[in-house]
């Protein structure tokens, strides 16, 4: 019990942790997002990596533009090679939308089934 116990600290330990928000300043919160959402998604081999980049935007050693262009490879919802894999397969990227009438109507019935609890 009391092995377990210690190799559970030394994962815990030699697993990187999340870096702190600024919610004062916009541009720094703006790209905290984009870190938190790439670093939650991310595996544990690229957590370091990650921090390290924002750790830098943070000490002012890069730009915002640089920190966007370094981080895009860590972003699952933004990876272009994932683009570029769907057309590979033959697939195509498509956008759903939807008329703003029928988004209403949608939308009133939810809440209505949600409110009467079907």
């Amino acid at each position: 019990m009391n092995q377990e116990s210690n190799v559970n600290r030394e994962k815990a330990s030699s697993e990187p942790e999340k870096l702190m928000d600024r919610p004062s300043d916009f541009r720094f919160h703006a790209a905290y997002l984009v870190y938190s959402d790439a670093w939650d998604k991310a595996p544990p081999e690229n957590k370091q990596k990650i921090n390290e980049i924002l750790a830098a935007l943070s000490a002012d050693k890069i730009g915002y533009e640089t920190f966007y262009r370094e981080i895009s490879q860590y972003r699952v919802d933004f990876n272009v090679e994932h683009f570029r894999s769907a057309r590979a397969l033959g697939g195509r990227t498509f956008i759903e939308t939807e008329r703003k009438k029928d988004w209403r109507k949608r939308e009133e019935r939810e809440s209505r089934n949600k409110r009467h609890g079907r």
